[in-house]
Formats: C-alpha cells, sequence, structure tokens
C-alpha cells in the first residue's frame, strides 16, 4: 500500500480502449508534443498502522518521487522510448530513508513501414479492458516495485518493465502482435537502483494478441500466453457500446495450472483449468462523470471456506499466500467487486475527483480510497484519503494500514 509506505501494448494504444479511460492527471495537451516530460513531486502521508502487538499507532511519512518520460525520433521510422521513476521515502521524521527507482520502459521502435512496428527493449507490456483486476495482463506478476497508489490506472502505469522483443503487423480493423521475453536472471534481488532482472524475466515467455473491429461498437481481442514450465494461458477481451453514454465490457483468461496456494508453497499441485473473469460496465454523464461497476472471479484462488481455514491452519502459510498474492497482483480468493468514480471538472474547472472501492465478496473486507485534484498549467495539488477495514485476517483487514491522509504537490516542468 502506498499509503501504508508513506504512513503498451497494442490493446493499450487502441482508440477503443482509450475510450474507456478514465479522466487522469497530466499537464496541458500542449506539452504532449515535446521530446520529453518531468514532473517532481512531493507528498506527506499521516496514517494509523496496527503495529506487531496489534496496537494502533500513529506514523508521518513523506516523499520525493521524480518521474521523466522521453519519446525521441532519431532517424525517419526509429524512435527512442524511456521512462523512469525514482521514489524517497521517509518515516519517522525523515529519519529512515528508502530509495527505490523503477525503469519503467527503455526500448527502441522501429516502424520502416506504416503496418509493421517493431520494439526492442524494456517495454511495460499490459494487455485488459478491466479497471480493477486484469485476468489477461499476463505481465503484471513482479513488476510493482514502488506501490506508490492504489488508483490501479496509476499503478499500471508506475511498475517495471520486461526485456523483449515485440513486434506488430497492422491491417484495416485488425492488428497482430507477437513478442518474446527471455530469461535472464535467478529469483528477484530487489536492487534499490538497478532493473529487478529476476522479478521479471525469471522465464522465458511469449504472447500472441489478435485484436479485430467487428463492427463500430463491438471490438474483441484474443490472446495466447506462454511461460516457460507452465502451461499455455488463452484471454479474451471484449468491449461494447450499450449506447452513447454506457460501455460493457469483458475479461477473461484461462488455462491449465496449479491453484494459487500451491504456487506459494512451492509445491507442483495437480494442475486444473481455472479461469479468471473480470467483466463490468461504465457510464458516464453530460457532467464528465464516469462510473464503473465490475465484477471480478479468480479461479485460482482460494474458496471461502478454504480462506477462512488457512491461518488456522497454517499462519506461515498464510502470510506467505498473502505475499505471494500481492506480488503477482492476483485476488487471494475467488469473488470480489470493484467501484471506480472519476468527476473530471467536478463543480468547478480543473477540480477532479476520483473515488474507489474495492470489496473482497468472501469476507467482505473493504478498500476505500478518494482523490481530490486541482490542476493548473504547470502544477497540481491532491489531497487523498484511504481506509483498510475488516476483520483481523480478512484480506484488507490484514493490512497494517488502517486509514491514512495523504497531500501532494506535483511540478510539471
Amino acid at each position: 500500500m502506498a499509503l501504508a509506505l508513506l504512513a503498451g501494448a497494442s490493446w493499450a494504444e487502441d482508440p477503443d480502449e482509450a475510450a474507456l479511460s478514465l479522466p487522469g492527471s497530466a499537464p496541458q495537451a500542449a506539452e504532449s508534443a515535446r521530446v520529453w516530460q518531468l514532473f517532481v513531486e512531493g507528498a506527506a502521508a499521516r496514517s494509523q498502522i496496527r503495529n506487531t502487538a496489534l496496537a494502533e499507532e500513529d506514523r508521518s511519512t513523506q516523499r520525493l518521487s521524480v518521474d521523466l518520460q522521453v519519446d525521441a525520433t532519431l532517424a525517419p521510422g526509429l524512435r527512442a522510448m524511456l521512462a523512469d521513476r525514482l521514489d524517497v521515502g521517509w518515516q519517522h521524521r525523515f529519519e529512515q530513508r528508502k530509495s527505490i527507482n523503477t525503469l519503467k520502459e527503455a526500448y527502441l521502435s522501429w516502424q520502416q513501414r506504416n503496418d509493421v512496428i517493431v520494439d526492442l527493449g524494456y517495454v511495460n507490456q499490459y494487455s485488459g479492458v478491466a479497471f480493477g483486476y486484469n485476468p489477461t495482463d499476463f505481465f503484471r506478476e513482479g513488476a510493482l516495485r514502488s506501490p506508490v497508489s492504489v488508483d490501479p490506472t496509476i499503478i499500471k502505469k508506475n511498475r517495471q518493465g520486461s526485456a523483449m522483443l515485440r513486434g506488430q503487423m497492422l491491417w484495416d480493423g485488425a492488428s497482430l502482435t507477437a513478442l518474446y521475453s527471455p530469461a535472464l536472471s535467478d529469483p528477484p534481488s530487489s536492487p534499490a537502483y538497478l532493473p529487478d532482472w529476476g522479478a521479471t524475466n525469471q522465464r522465458d515467455r511469449g504472447l500472441l494478441i489478435f485484436s479485430k473491429r467487428i463492427s463500430e461498437d463491438l471490438h474483441p481481442q484474443w490472446l495466447l500466453y506462454k511461460n516457460q514450465g507452465a502451461s499455455p494461458q488463452f484471454g479474451m477481451n471484449l468491449t461494447k457500446l450499450i449506447n452513447d453514454a454506457t460501455v460493457a465490457y469483458f475479461e477473461w483468461s484461462g488455462g491449465r495450472s496449479p491453484l494459487l496456494l500451491a504456487q506459494a508453497l512451492g509445491q507442483d499441485g495437480d494442475k486444473a483449468f481455472c479461469s479468471r473473469v473480470a467483466t463490468g460496465l461504465t457510464y458516464t454523464t453530460s457532467h464528465k462523470l464516469s462510473l464503473t461497476f465490475e465484477y471480478q472471479y479468480n479461479g485460482a484462488g482460494l474458496e471461502k471456506a478454504q480462506w477462512d481455514a488457512l491461518p488456522r491452519v497454517s499462519l506461515p502459510a498464510y502470510v506467505r499466500y498473502r505475499q505471494f498474492a500481492q506480488s503477482a497482483q492476483e485476488m487471494p480468493t475467488r469473488h470480489a467487486a470493484f467501484f471506480y468514480a472519476a468527476w473530471q471538472d467536478m463543480l468547478v474547472s480543473h477540480l477532479d475527483l476520483a473515488a474507489m472501492v474495492r470489496r473482497n465478496s468472501d469476507d467482505h473486507s473493504r478498500l476505500s480510497w478518494i482523490e481530490l485534484r486541482y490542476r493548473w498549467t504547470h502544477d497540481e495539488i491532491a489531497l487523498q484519503w484511504q481506509v483498510d477495514s475488516g476483520d483481523l485476517l480478512s484480506d484488507y483487514g490484514a493490512s497494517p494500514l488502517r486509514k491514512a491522509w495523504e497531500v501532494s504537490y506535483r511540478h510539471f516542468f
């Protein structure tokens, strides 16, 4: 949890997916044509934390972040892409410091023809049309190094990439993407300033993505993913325009694999066909208010009875399972619900509201989060509030964070 610490793929670039995007903070559009974008952000937070004695204590934290993005044309048809972020956090009045650098992307993109693109380097590859949980986002495991926000749209942008070779072919209303990501390192090592190759390039991986526009309001996508030593996984993304204000989406992945608990404990386990699903609706009003309701299902997670029994059977196994699920950005149980609201120019111009609720439907624990952000041409100020609630050993109730406030200031150069 960011507040606890502080107290592209073709589908992602597709205009249909962009239509589903929620308003986010960024400098004015006139600056987007620049070769580079840089911002510095300072934040201070006050939170209530449950300590190891299960007593609540107040904690103050501070953070300084520097985020750089470069998109430079080196020659006709050749571009260089770089995205890097440094987060430095302090606790106890600057007495304890922790620094983490996240190399999000660093690659060359070659486009000799309009219908063929080849990328080589460090790429943040993500897929999916859902908001809170993305079953087809096969490259999310181990990619999050510095969780500065619980907002899922920010998490996708701020994670580290994977070394890969990626190619894309385009047709009228269709595209095919193929990529290969090689094994480069042993298990994760978590260096402070260097890329953690073991987190994202521990095994050979491959992915095929085929997208096809069937009609103006129907846009399916199919995926085939293969991880070294594992069975192939299949995926599908689908969006459908219900009316001028409502978009429905469906995201699914499935394949044979051990259950999540067996993977967390390093056991082979019996393989079974496991499905993962995220489906929902986004409704947008004429006043720039977007409301998203999403149902989430993880067939590899624990059923309610298993989840309830796990800490009683083995508390160390419960802790390892939670850590594994968080690193893999997976749901620990089968069922969950998600709500997200985004209101741009709320009541007055340049004032944005974002709110989110995650609810584990198996143990009824919740994460609630809200943000107010005011934007100027080169500056932003934001106020965030977060609460984790539930029983002591529930999904969100087990988090050390109970509640937190954070204020941040960002300046774009």
